[in-house]
């Protein structure tokens, strides 16, 4: 009997702390990935790592364009340094993927990034934070945004069928498609649409547990289809698989989320594994392997293994873990146990050739990963730093 009543207490603390969590939504998809028996790989797994970041300069409280500046400097002078020790299996350096806020445009701040995209650093991307918005309020900033990063800053590539700029979407407070419940930090039922309609090629929002945004869709590369009228629609979706077809309207790449059984809470219970990385949650080599064992991949290409991990890289006290030693070792250990060219071979990518990569697969090209960094979306003509610029356009 006290067995039976001790069973029944550890799961009713358990469910307790799964709701806490926001778990219940991801949990039983999330055991049914770890259960999948691993298919069989001939030759070496490419693992393909991205980093994406949040970067936001005004982050915070009344903050001064001072400080704003100290930021993105950090980033300007610090990340080349750190970055630079290292190259890929292709020559590549880790590639940051700066997902930049349309609400904080600021000409000076950009220049700086689209020069260190220049040297191979890194790309522009879109990053939106929007509360109560329409749909026709979203597609006029998603394109006047795309087009403004486009021409000063040479950010993106024109789709010559549509005319409209090829761009990768992560939204703002982890809200895609009005997804919370509480409807707050978007309005937009409709958003994988308007985003298709504006050049988005693919999102990288998630993972974001804890939070109650997090999909059930774990672990996974798939499709998703607004559902009309209503909000979260990219909670289920298809897989993207090998010989097979586009569907729905938007792609979703997801980065690792598990449990992580090293780090627990009390003991006992497992910390998340969301795959966010700053000071408190520093890149160590155990949850480096726990991304690549999460095995992600295009359903029928698990040689081709997906790691896509995220920051808000502008906040003062994870800069020393972003731009120093962790991020060094992180690198080190990557390119010491996932490039050995027997066993893995390791690829920097950004976000753009991590989705052209999976629509080669899913077009049932195979072999080096690195033919097809460029497979539909070119690279952009990022511009390098005109001090001159700065001057006439600043702020």
């Amino acid at each position: 009997m006290l067995f039976v009543l001790g069973v029944m207490l550890f799961g009713a603390v358990f469910w307790a702390i799964v709701r806490q969590k926001n778990m219940q939504n991801w949990l039983g998809n999330y055991i049914r990935h770890i259960l999948k028996r691993p298919v069989p790989v001939n030759g070496p797994k490419h693992v393909l790592f991205c980093f994406v970041d949040h970067y936001e300069p005004q982050w915070g409280r009344q903050i001064s364009i001072e400080q704003e500046r100290a930021r993105v400097d950090r980033w300007f002078n610090d990340y080349p340094a750190v970055a630079g020790q290292f190259k890929d299996a292709d020559g590549c350096y880790p590639k940051h993927c700066f997902y930049y806020p349309e609400e904080e445009y600021r000409f000076e701040h950009l220049a700086k990034i689209s020069d260190l995209c220049y040297r191979g650093f890194g790309e522009i991307e879109v990053h939106l934070h929007h509360d109560n918005d329409t749909s026709d309020n979203l597609r006029k900033t998603l394109t006047n945004f795309t087009e403004l990063l486009h021409r000063d800053h040479g950010a993106f590539v024109r789709d010559e069928a549509t005319g409209a700029l090829s761009y990768s979407f992560i939204h703002g407070n982890w809200s895609l498609n009005n997804c919370r419940p509480d409807g707050r930090w978007c309005g937009v039922n409709d958003e994988l649409i308007v985003l298709k309609e504006t050049g988005c090629y693919a999102d990288f929002t998630f993972p974001s547990a804890p939070s109650n945004t997090q999909p059930a869709m774990v672990n996974a590369i798939y499709y998703a289809k607004d559902k009309p009228g209503q909000p979260n629609s990219h909670n289920t979706g298809r897989l993207v698989e090998v010989n097979g077809k586009p569907w729905g309207d938007l792609m979703l790449i997801t980065g690792p989320i598990g449990l992580n059984w090293k780090v627990r809470k009390k003991g006992i219970f497992p910390q998340i594994e969301n795959a966010d990385v700053r000071k408190s949650m520093p890149p160590t080599p155990e949850r480096v392997d726990l991304w690549v064992n999460s095995n992600i991949h295009v359903a029928g290409r698990p040689e081709w293994v997906f790691v896509k991990v995220h920051t808000h890289g502008t906040q003062e006290e994870d800069m020393d873990t972003l731009l120093g030693a962790p991020f060094a070792n992180m690198c080190a250990h990557l390119q010491a146990k996932y490039n050995d060219g027997d066993n893995y071979v390791l690829h920097y990518v950004s976000a753009r050739e991590m989705y052209n990569i999976a629509k080669a697969a899913e077009a049932g090209e195979s072999g080096n990963p690195n033919n097809f960094r460029d497979y539909l979306i070119a690279k952009p003509k990022n511009m390098p730093l005109l001090k001159k610029e700065l001057g006439t356009k600043g702020m």
